[in-house]
């Protein structure tokens, strides 16, 4: 099942998007797979945030996925989504930085 975000009208600063992009790899919610950027989250909201900073780096969101449920408590499940990003331009170096402090696996991956 694949979702669809409204596009926003108000645009983030690329430095803010980088810091923003950065902070997701550092917590293990973006991991880097061949040319795409993954972003995993149980928050839609924070998709919104990821797809807005995707697009002011100068990249685009590819797909949202709703890939299933994780259990928060003992009692309380939440969907958890995915999207997938690819982020081609040259003057960005978010992918030296996923090496540098970033993971193959993220937070929400059951082997992890």
């Amino acid at each position: 099942m694949s979702l669809a975000i409204a596009p926003l009208s108000v645009g983030m600063l690329p430095p803010i998007a980088e810091k923003k992009v950065q902070s997701w790899i550092r917590s293990r919610h973006v991991i880097c797979s061949g040319n795409f950027f993954v972003f995993e989250t149980v928050d839609y909201a924070a998709l919104e945030r990821f797809n807005e900073s995707i697009r002011s780096l100068g990249g685009s969101v590819i797909s949202i996925d709703a890939i299933g449920k994780v259990w928060i408590g003992d009692h309380r499940q939440v969907v958890l989504y995915r999207a997938k990003a690819s982020l081609h331009t040259p003057h960005h170096d978010l992918k030296r930085y996923w090496i540098k402090y970033g993971s193959f696996k993220t937070r929400f991956d059951e082997q992890a």
